[in-house]
């Protein structure tokens, strides 16, 4: 038996059929091993599942504990009319986050979490995206507040909608405890959901400093969530830090390392400005190098390898990958430490 198979998290004490009806946070504390978990895009509105399936097929064999989908807001575009004016439309690119969960389940058998979201949801929608997730039997999910539109400066709440995420945990446990969003009774409540939702170990965007977004992080922990997923980051040292000053703030939940490797060049630049983080210097100097996509994947993979080494030797329940352009790389940093 090779080394990375030795190294594959294992379920002691759990019937294989019995994995995909415990929690997230359940599974992570009964593995041996660092768990490994990847997050995926529902296919674009009528390109199939092929790519999606392509994605499961490269990574199943490091026993995901669990596999995350995305949803994507309905966004406006602008269709330019036969007299020259142009209409804001409301399109949907990623339809599908509950059928594509269900797909997962039915083809794979690997526990999923869909993401639950506020944006450009209303209280409606979100309630029957909960009614149809428990339909299926998914007790997991993640709550997040959800990007902003593209075309608006700052986060608008959808009409009859939410602007934060803690409203959102709000309405699912309502829900939990057999109420709809209005108050009025479930007659046949189903079983509770568990979820997640997002840290950010270099501060969130918006938060006006790092302790007020760790007062946020708290909240949702008081109101119930179970475990938190990171935003991607670079340098093991933010991760650190932030986990210590989480644990002063009384923030004891599993802190789940989220994880992306560099796959090409102009992420570089592009990284940066889109999720707000710094590069670390040695990171930064072995880019600069690079003068090709391939040398740029390959330092995102050494990269990924050496960071995903020291979190293990910390003891990290968890290390969840975001897969979107990197699932190859993401393949070879698992050969190495799983």
């Amino acid at each position: 038996m090779c080394e990375r198979r030795r190294h594959i998290p294992t379920y002691t004490h759990i019937h294989p059929t019995h994995i995909i009806n415990m929690t997230v946070s359940e599974l992570i504390n009964k593995t041996d091993k660092t768990a490994f978990s990847f997050e995926v895009l529902p296919p674009l509105k009528g390109t199939g599942t092929s790519a999606l399936y392509k994605t499961i097929d490269t990574l199943r064999e490091f026993n995901p504990a669990y596999i995350n989908i995305t949803t994507h807001r309905s966004e406006y575009i602008y269709v330019e009319q036969a007299d020259g004016t142009y209409v804001r439309q409301f399109v949907r690119r990623r339809p599908g986050t509950v059928a594509v969960a269900s797909a997962i389940m039915q083809k794979y058998g690997i526990k999923v979490v869909p993401h639950v979201v506020v944006s450009g949801m209303t209280k409606e929608d979100l309630e029957y995206m909960l009614l149809d997730l428990q339909f299926l039997g998914i007790k997991d999910i993640l709550v997040l507040r959800g990007d902003k539109a593209k075309d608006e400066p700052r986060f608008v709440a959808a009409k009859d909608g939410y602007s934060h995420a803690t409203d959102l945990i709000e309405q699912v446990n309502m829900f939990n405890r057999g109420l709809f969003v209005d108050g009025t009774p479930i007659k046949t409540p189903g079983a509770p959901f568990s979820y997640g939702v997002a840290a950010y170990p270099e501060k969130h965007e918006e938060a006006p400093n790092p302790e007020f977004d760790l007062q946020i992080l708290k909240r949702k922990q008081d109101m119930g969530a179970d475990y938190a997923v990171t935003q991607i980051f670079y340098d093991n040292n933010k991760y650190f830090d932030f986990v210590d000053k989480a644990r002063q703030a009384g923030i004891t939940m599993p802190i789940i390392p989220g994880i992306k490797p560099i796959a090409k060049m102009s992420q570089f630049n592009v990284l940066p400005k889109t999720f707000h983080l710094d590069l670390p210097e040695s990171l930064s100097k072995a880019m600069e190098q690079c003068k090709t996509d391939a040398e740029a994947k390959q330092v995102g993979i050494e990269w990924g390898i050496e960071q995903c080494r020291e979190l293990m030797s910390r003891g990290v329940p968890s290390i969840h990958f975001y897969t979107m352009g990197a699932t190859d790389s993401i393949k070879e940093i698992a050969k190495a430490v799983y």
